[in-house]
């Protein structure tokens, strides 16, 4: 992941720090936040706005509530007749109601002990209740004298669900309750409704019921008054939309088109510097990006110097060859031409040698990622390497020993055995080439805090002191006298270098010498990192 390279990072933002309580990545941590934002502005807006409406609905049934209790027993007072049976006097019980009520506001009716009404503000008022008219139709459309008999003689039809919530609550408040709540209204809007009886002691002589008719006027000004939290919560989701596209889209696309200017003009690198500088996953993915690039530009040069050097490296051989070839022709002596088929025969080999180490080593970097690193015993290789050498070397060969650890637990490193095993081979095979005729190569393997380390010892002549680290170069070749022409390529500490880094490792060279200062040969030290168990 992006977030586990080794890549340089900012200080984390003040922002991410605040947030860093939620679940999720950082940037993860943001859109949640932003986005949350506007919906959290709108709710509380409502939650708000309800608790508001509630509290007017109530305000407003203790406010009619109020008045009617009043009303009620100022009618109760003034308009009861009769003992030891009381009665209500209708007539002056409407008058009271017409100098108490309020009808321009809300509307009063009153009900006798039957609970039929006798009263109305509305009556009082005056007030005109329309509705439009069906269209006229024509004189000869006109519904005959029957037809209108018949109608007439229609029974009345069923109440209303208004009509059947208002009788409701009027026989409510004739069973001596106070009702209060809201309902539909005659004309279907929602009203608040009181129905409070009136009691002379414990006889009920009627039904006083008061209606405010402005609930919806108070719920469309609360609509408009939650317009304003819709806009900003439209307008913080907006802002957060922007900031998201500014922040991720955009650095998205920049990378993307980055990217592909990399595959369609060439370009050997991403350069984002502003995005590589952000302390959050894209930070992380401009960083990566930037140092894949990198290493994939060095490899591509290093694929070019390694074509050049094959190039010059194959060249000399051949050039070699056709001059041999082209001699051939012209020379008759049988030892001249004996000569120059040896010199062929030492190309041709030369060559064979240098196609199969270069193609070994083009593979290298496809077969070291094709296999997954897993722990092995580094002591059983190194011996199982050792043995091959035993059982095979011929007389008047330099022997291979190896001296195993002391140690009863195996070393244990991580890493890919086949690889490793071609690096301790291609060791013993250069010591071996350095060795005189009987000498030996010593193999030896130690462990130290954290680490193997192996070396490989050889009897031959050392190295230059100025070639302890040429000698890992690319077709680097420098043999003692009577070594075999063209047996080797310059390929094998190359590549032995390239496996030991790829597992982590380190590998160099240097002179043994004696008491005396001298020489004594060669040591190749490779230290690999052991297993974490």
């Amino acid at each position: 992941m992006a977030s586990d390279t080794d890549t340089a990072r900012p200080d984390p933002g003040r922002l991410s720090s605040w947030f860093s309580w939620l679940p999720g990545s950082r940037l993860g941590r943001l859109i949640i936040v932003l986005n949350l934002l506007g919906l959290t502005i709108l709710i509380a807006g409502a939650l708000v706005l309800n608790e508001l409406r509630r509290g007017l609905v109530n305000a407003r049934i203790d406010s009619l509530t109020t008045q009617g209790e009043l009303m009620a027993t100022i009618i109760d007072q003034a308009a009861t007749v009769g003992e030891p049976l009381p009665a209500m006097d209708g007539a002056y019980a409407s008058q009271i109601l017409q100098l108490l009520s309020n009808p321009r506001t809300q509307r009063a009716r009153l009900f006798d002990s039957k609970g039929r009404l006798i009263a109305d503000s509305y009556w009082v008022a005056d007030r005109v209740e329309w509705k439009v008219l069906p269209p006229a139709r024509a004189r000869d459309d006109a519904p005959g004298f029957s037809l209108q008999l018949n109608q007439a003689r229609k029974p009345p039809a069923p109440q209303s669900g208004v009509q059947k919530a208002l009788a409701f609550e009027v026989t409510q408040a004739l069973d001596g309750k106070h009702w209060s709540g809201m309902r539909k209204g005659d004309d279907g809007e929602r009203v608040v409704s009181v129905s409070i009886p009136i009691q002379h002691v414990q006889a009920v002589l009627g039904v006083l019921t008061l209606e405010a008719s402005d609930v919806d006027e108070i719920i469309a000004r609360e609509r408009v008054a939650l317009i304003p939290f819709i806009l900003i919560a439209i307008g913080v989701t907006l802002a957060s939309s922007l900031l998201l596209n500014n922040l991720i889209a955009q650095p998205v696309r920049r990378l993307a088109r980055a990217a592909d200017r990399v595959r369609l003009s060439r370009a050997r690198s991403i350069s984002l510097p502003d995005i590589a500088k952000r302390d959050d996953e894209l930070g992380d993915l401009t960083r990566s990006l930037q140092d894949m690039t990198h290493v994939l530009s060095e490899r591509m040069d290093a694929i070019e110097r390694f074509a050049a050097d094959v190039a010059h490296e194959i060249k000399n051989p051949l050039t070699s060859l056709r001059s041999a070839v082209e001699t051939l022709e012209l020379v008759k002596d049988p030892v001249a031409q004996a000569r120059l088929m040896n010199i062929l025969q030492q190309d041709v080999t030369r060559l064979d040698r240098l196609v199969t180490d270069i193609s070994n080593a083009s593979r290298l970097d496809a077969e070291l990622s094709r296999e997954d690193p897993k722990a092995f015993d580094l002591g059983h290789l190194i011996g199982e390497v050792v043995q091959l050498y035993q059982d095979t070397g011929k007389p008047g060969d330099p022997t291979v020993a190896y001296a195993a650890p002391d140690a009863l637990e195996p070393i244990m490193v991580s890493g890919r055995e086949g690889p490793l095993g071609q690096v301790f081979r291609n060791l013993v095979d250069n010591a071996r080439s350095f060795s005189p005729p009987g000498g030996q190569v010593r193999v030896s393997l130690e462990r130290g805090k954290g680490e193997a380390t192996i070396a490989v010892d050889d009897d031959g002549p050392g190295i230059p002191p100025d070639n302890l680290e040429t000698v890992f170069e690319r077709f680097y070749t420098s043999r003692p006298k009577g070594a075999a022409f063209g047996g080797n390529s310059g390929l094998g500490l190359s590549i032995a270098r390239q496996i030991v880094a790829a597992q982590g490792g380190t590998i160099h060279a240097e002179n043994r010498t004696g008491a005396d200062g001298v020489v004594q040969g060669a040591r190749f030290t490779v230290v690999l990192p052991e297993a974490r168990r």
